[in-house]
């Protein structure tokens, strides 16, 4: 597959979009996940059969999308209402088409929103590392209940200064820890050789963030709780934490439910029980200091809580697949392609092949 780049107005905005194969093919929506654009499926289109009609859209605040503030408070509905408007614009998708939507971490928050929303306009959900139903941070158990009121720790105050410094001023070395390319390297993947020829696009691709308050990571609040922050009202991060994206309950009670499948690595240091981007982990390591202990502050079972919500959603009528790959990390369809094929064309109704 070959893909063409197209501008589109919709939701108000002007979204870039990616698109490949014939207009009449097999409709399937492509969400990319934060810190990245829809350049992250490139290393994927080239697998795919050309019977696809494939739209991947950069989502407000990345790749060539306007610099649209989001709005933290509806959790991630500003990136959702931005992708189901393509739904409907001429010539990405045949009229009232249903498209298998896959989202990666960021992307499958917002591809479960979008089945919240429009059940009836989705074929079929592939998540692919996605953010627990219950946010990312500051909750200790399946349920999703609260470490603490407020869900200290979670949001914009968890990011790393410097990474985010760095991505502003595109920074592409490999000097240090926290430089844009060592984070891909480390925690995009398990094995950085799978990256192979498309580490600088996927470089590129990082590098389109939009930085600040309004966009990533957004604005932090004080808590009176351990480790001193919470999410703010505005920008990306905060849109993820359980303060604002809460949905389990939506999900499971949605009254169309296509078929789900659940696609991460095991090796996973993003989205894990034991997520090195969690704070109450880092303080468990003695990474942030000060940390209450497991009673107070345990880190969030991020992978426990997907599971236990899809249990829910198989109990209500849905079904789901859980496929887990040895050894790979947080982006299956760069790590583990031929399988991330296969469970996306299963989906789609297509014979596995590319």
């Amino acid at each position: 597959m070959r893909s063409a780049r197209l501008t589109v107005q919709a939701n108000g905005i002007t979204q870039a979009v990616r698109v490949a194969g014939p207009p009449d093919g097999v409709p399937v929506l492509l969400v990319h996940g934060n810190v990245s654009s829809s350049a992250f499926w490139e290393p994927l289109l080239a697998r795919l059969p050309d019977t696809l009609r494939v739209v991947a859209p950069d989502l407000r605040g990345y790749g060539e999308t306007d610099t649209a503030p989001v709005d933290a408070t509806r959790g991630l509905d500003d990136f959702a209402d931005d992708v189901a408007a393509l739904l409907d614009v001429p010539g990405l998708f045949p009229p009232g088409a249903r498209p298998v939507v896959a989202g990666h971490s960021l992307g499958g928050g917002v591809a479960m929103r979008l089945l919240v929303g429009h059940p009836e306009r989705v074929a079929g959900l592939l998540l692919e590392a996605p953010v627990s139903p219950y946010g990312f941070g500051g909750t200790r158990d399946l349920d999703g209940n609260p470490t603490t009121p407020d869900f200290a720790g979670t949001g914009a105050g968890g990011a790393n200064p410097d990474f985010v410094a760095r991505l502003a001023a595109g920074d592409r070395s490999a000097d240090g820890p926290t430089s844009p390319r060592a984070v891909l390297r480390a925690a995009y993947v398990a094995d950085p050789a799978s990256l192979g020829e498309h580490e600088d696009l996927l470089l590129d691709s990082m590098l389109t963030t939009a930085t600040g308050d309004d966009n990533y990571p957004g604005t932090a609040v004080a808590s009176a709780h351990w480790p001193r922050t919470a999410a703010g009202p505005r920008g990306v991060l905060n849109a993820l934490a359980p303060a604002h994206f809460r949905l389990a309950d939506e999900l499971v009670a949605v009254p169309v439910k296509p078929p789900v499948t659940w696609v991460r690595g095991d090796a996973d240091v993003i989205v894990s029980d034991t997520s090195l981007f969690d704070l109450a982990y880092l303080g468990q390591l003695g990474v942030v200091p000060g940390w209450p202990g497991p009673q107070e502050c345990p880190p969030q079972p991020m992978v426990g809580q997907t599971r236990a919500v899809l249990d829910r959603y198989a109990a209500a009528g849905g079904t789901y697949r859980e496929v887990v790959l040895p050894g790979c990390g947080h982006s299956p369809h760069l790590e583990r392609p031929a399988e991330f094929v296969a469970e996306l064309l299963a989906l789609a109704g297509e014979n596995a092949t590319g």
